[in-house]
């Protein structure tokens, strides 16, 4: 009789414990590894800004984990190219960390990018901007960077292939900092990335504006690949308060460059974020060129997530931009960090309307 009543006194702690068993195993269940969703599609990937994985020793294999899940996939997702949003350091030459702010000198950080990058080599194109803190002593208070030193030309082969045009840098060497890239996309279409330095000067932009219209780009598909772009509101960024005196942010790029030039089609940034605020760390717009044509610019990032500014590094969020025949852009926001272990496998995608929508190409 008493074991009668204490099994019906535990008949709703049990039934809860069930539910939630169930449940759980359910969130588990519902995940599916990335795909395309369709055969002739073709996947671009879009890696935000790693400084905070870099800073830290305990982070940079988070980092890796990211670029080997890219290497991993290059087959399966039909991955083309890697665009990198800039901020590969927290610190461009800094010999000192305290260990609160980051625990290594600068010359680890940029060890630990190219060493990330490195599991790329020979396997995909990748093309990396330049942020703030790949400037100056902290964060470009002038325009001097290790850049070239751990991303030279000659890194990676399949990219060096892809350079057609470049200019010199703020320390007058041509680098891949201010660089056009030419591919054809498996469905044909010819297609430039421009990648441009951080808050480009106004020669750079002269010389940007000058590329793109070049008769021989004419019907070319252009992407501009730079730091400084969006905020979280999604408007242009007028200003910052950095003390280059030659710069341009999001709003003067686009008036000098992105608006009167006709074929640039899509812009990719970083830059911005706050502590685990997802929302912080995005931006979205679409705006009309000279000729009428639809310009989708995208900023994404992710650097304090996972734990604010000395956190993980940004809980290995990447976008995977798929391509499709019917001119349309998938774009899946998603974290191999959490995809890695069943336990986690239901956090590893984000799906609400700004991280999981379709771009329509004109």
């Amino acid at each position: 009789m008493i074991l009668q009543r204490f099994s019906r006194s535990l008949r709703p702690a049990l039934l809860l414990l069930a539910m939630l068993l169930t449940l759980s195993a359910g969130a588990q269940q519902k995940y599916t590894a990335p795909a395309l969703s369709q055969a002739d599609s073709w996947s671009m990937i879009l890696v935000p800004d790693p400084q905070t994985y870099n800073k830290f020793s305990r982070n940079q294999p988070l980092f890796e984990l990211m670029t080997q899940w890219i290497a991993e996939n290059i087959d399966f997702l039909k991955i083309k190219l890697v665009l990198c949003t800039g901020d590969l350091v927290e610190q461009n030459e800094f010999i000192n960390p305290d260990g609160k702010v980051g625990n290594q000198p600068s010359k680890k950080q940029w060890e630990a990018a190219a060493r990330a990058f490195g599991h790329l080599d020979a396997k995909v194109p990748y093309i990396a901007a330049t942020g703030n803190h790949d400037y100056g002593y902290s964060s470009a208070e002038v325009r001097i960077t290790r850049y070239n030193e751990y991303f030279p030309v000659d890194k990676n082969f399949l990219t060096q292939k892809m350079l057609r045009e470049v200019t010199l840098n703020g320390q007058d060497i041509p680098t891949m900092e201010n660089a056009v890239f030419e591919f054809t996309s498996p469905h044909g279409k010819k297609m430039l990335v421009l990648n441009l330095e951080f808050a480009p000067r106004d020669t750079v932009l002269a010389w940007a504006t000058g590329v793109v219209n070049l008769p021989k780009y004419n019907d070319h598909f252009v992407i501009v690949l730079t730091h400084s772009y969006l905020n979280a509101q999604n408007e242009h960024i007028v200003t910052e308060g950095y003390k280059l005196k030659d710069r341009n942010y999001g709003a003067a790029i686009f008036e000098k460059l992105i608006k009167p030039s006709k074929n640039i089609r899509m812009v990719f940034g970083g830059h911005i974020g706050a502590p685990d605020n997802p929302k912080a760390h995005i931006a979205f717009r679409t705006d009309l060129n000279a000729a009428g044509k639809k310009v989708h610019q995208m900023v994404f990032n992710a650097q304090a997530l996972g734990g604010g500014w000395f956190g993980n590094g940004g809980d290995g969020w990447l976008r995977i931009l798929e391509f499709t025949a019917a001119n349309t852009v998938k774009v899946r926001t998603f974290s191999p960090l959490f995809a890695i272990s069943p336990i986690t496998q239901q956090f590893a995608w984000r799906t609400e309307a700004h991280d999981q929508f379709e771009i329509l190409l004109d």
